[in-house]
């Protein structure tokens, strides 16, 4: 888990661009960019970039705490890792992608998708605060990369699933630079994110705090 969790993103500091395309019917419904800057999976900020009338907002992740910044409200909002962000992306999907940390991994069998064999493993919980109660992961036998995921609710509805795909070299490894994440009951609801830009970035803790962010 922790080899497959370091394909997606460098356990050292790093910023990326994230653009997340909505879309409905195949219409396009919503477009939103996206700067996170990220240390160790446990310290995340994720500033909005795009639309230009939501500059200056911005989310701080430290461990399973998240606090949304507005420039319009003088103190920082709690917020749910498992509120939604935009279309089928919640707020932990883009803050915190810390599958080993969050959850209890259980293989369950291999599946040969492609030609090649995957594991399938289920992530239970640790605990209420994370984003997903359950989660169902394949990931590649022979190379690690993340494959699909499916997201369970605490009712273990099937809410959604996730395509990695489009894997390229970033920040020194080959990694997934495009997510599929589609709706369970609407299939013609999905969002992509999209990835790009990523560099390692010595970032000092003091960054990851609310008393820093207020200046940012």
């Amino acid at each position: 888990m922790q080899k497959a969790d370091l394909v997606r993103f460098p356990q050292e500091g790093f910023q990326v661009d994230v653009t997340i395309t909505s879309t409905s019917g195949g219409q396009v419904v919503d477009t939103r960019r996206y700067r996170v800057l990220s240390k160790g999976n446990e310290n995340t900020i994720v500033m909005v970039t795009e639309p230009a009338i939501d500059r200056g907002q911005a989310m701080l992740m430290r461990g399973r705490d998240l606090w949304v910044f507005l420039p319009t409200v003088s103190q920082p909002v709690r917020l749910s890792l498992a509120q939604r962000l935009t279309g089928q992306v919640a707020n932990g999907d883009l803050a915190r992608a810390n599958f080993t940390g969050d959850y209890t991994p259980k293989l369950l069998r291999t599946e040969r998708i492609d030609g090649e064999d995957h594991y399938v493993i289920e992530l239970s919980a640790l605990d209420r605060t994370v984003t997903y109660h359950r989660v169902l992961y394949w990931v590649n036998q022979k190379n690690l990369h993340p494959h699909k995921a499916e997201f369970y609710s605490l009712s273990d509805r099937l809410l959604k699933t996730c395509r990695y795909e489009a894997f390229k070299p970033m920040a020194g490894r080959v990694r997934p630079t495009r997510l599929v994440m589609q709706d369970a009951l609407r299939k013609d609801e999905e969002s992509v994110l999209e990835y790009s830009g990523m560099e390692l970035k010595d970032l000092p803790d003091r960054m990851f705090t609310r008393d820093y962010l207020k200046r940012l």
